[in-house]
């Protein structure tokens, strides 16, 4: 069965998952380091690891599988999920594919480079009612073509 993780530190589409895995039926693992609420929602499993870099990221990298669908904005962890046949989506929307990863990894590399010389002052653009719109048809395209393969 289609599971869907959610890398839920800093995640602004957590509500916007769940609506989805609703629909479909889906459960939703919502993992963090800590701070958060309970929804008592019977399809959502919150998991709380232990403090340290990424904890969470491990956690979700070594369940998520072929059929399941990684949500994050963390690009090593979607890399991750790839790699182990999952399918990965940002939380703009943009979907994480095996021919695009190598080029977002690098452009991580490179920001973080250019923010450590100080040439950047970081920071991305501000997350949009379109971001959020964009997410949910990712979301739950991503979920219809799991559901075809499984």
């Amino acid at each position: 069965m289609t599971e869907i993780y959610v890398d839920a530190d800093a995640c602004p589409v957590k509500e916007e998952v769940v609506r989805v895995a609703e629909r479909h039926g889906l459960t939703v693992h919502i993992v963090s380091n800590g701070g958060l609420r309970p929804t008592g929602h019977p399809l959502v499993h919150p998991v709380v690891v232990a403090e340290g870099p990424d904890a969470a990221d491990d956690w979700i990298a070594e369940r998520a599988g072929p059929g399941d669908i990684v949500v994050t904005g963390d690009i090593p962890l979607a890399a991750r999920a790839l790699e182990r046949g999952a399918a990965a989506i940002g939380h703009n929307g943009n979907p994480f594919t095996s021919s695009s990863i190598g080029m977002a990894l690098a452009m991580r590399d490179l920001m973080r480079e250019l923010r450590e010389t100080g040439e950047s002052k970081g920071g991305g653009p501000a997350f949009t009612r379109a971001d959020r719109s964009r997410f949910l048809q990712a979301l739950e395209s991503a979920v219809q073509l799991a559901l075809r393969l499984r």
